[in-house]
């Protein structure tokens, strides 16, 4: 494990080689979150074989969209700020310690940065992995006059509209999975129903995507997830 401070926060890695995989942590959650919710542990056997090297971020949500007293467009120029550092600093920083083509994955608000963040820099992250994520802002408490900050950070209100040469390219491009349980939580929380959405939306383009729903005794919650990502990560590096 190494901790490795860039100006906007902290970048925590395990491993030694193998395909780099950024985490976003559930809302709120902090670089460490990561390894104290056992998923770093769930993928030990990847990180000691060498396949992966591990990259966990400190979560911005609480300036951003978890800002509940911020109309939702300031909302999303704080998450633009965040997404600034991830693609000016985070990445550049992966690339020079182990490589390009990164992978992109988070639980629940994190899954929504793993997939925005892929379909937005699909050039830099050609897989995410989204388990019981939420990918639409407009359905998070938010208030205020929605504009082109919150439309283009909203996979929810964008890609309905991809089209043409960029639409063509993301096919060929982009890899995704869609993971969620249908117990505890994942009805209350709006995981399952924004998963099912975001991944037909998806479909109806015809991105890649996988959605894998997995059954009620599954919850919103780190032993679902601790199994979801041990399963799906492999074929991926």
């Amino acid at each position: 494990m190494r901790e490795v401070q860039l100006s906007a926060g902290r970048v925590v890695q395990y491993g030694h080689w193998g395909r780099p995989v950024l985490v976003f942590p559930s809302e709120g959650g902090d670089a460490y979150e990561y390894a104290d919710r056992g998923m770093v542990h769930a993928l030990s056997p990847l990180i000691e074989a060498g396949r992966i090297k591990v990259y966990c971020v400190d979560s911005h949500d609480a300036q951003s969209w978890s800002a509940r007293h911020l109309p939702i467009e300031e909302r999303a120029r704080h998450h633009e700020r965040f997404e600034a550092w991830i693609v000016g600093e985070v990445v550049p920083f992966v690339h020079g310690d182990t490589g390009p083509d990164i992978i992109a994955t988070g639980s629940s608000l994190g899954a929504y940065h793993a997939l925005n963040l892929a379909l937005r820099h699909a050039h830099l992250f050609p897989q995410a992995i989204g388990l019981s994520g939420h990918y639409d802002v407009g359905a998070w408490s938010a208030w205020g006059e929605r504009a082109d900050r919150t439309y283009f950070n909203n996979p929810a209100d964008y890609v309905p509209n991809l089209h043409g040469p960029h639409l063509d390219w993301l096919r060929a491009r982009l890899s995704l999975v869609l993971v969620c349980g249908q117990g505890r939580w994942e009805d209350t929380t709006g995981a399952l129903e924004q998963t099912r959405r975001m991944a037909a939306l998806l479909h109806d383009k015809a991105i890649p995507c996988e959605l894998d729903v997995w059954g009620p005794q599954w919850p919103h919650d780190w032993p679902s997830w601790r199994e979801q990502i041990a399963k799906h990560l492999p074929r991926f590096c």
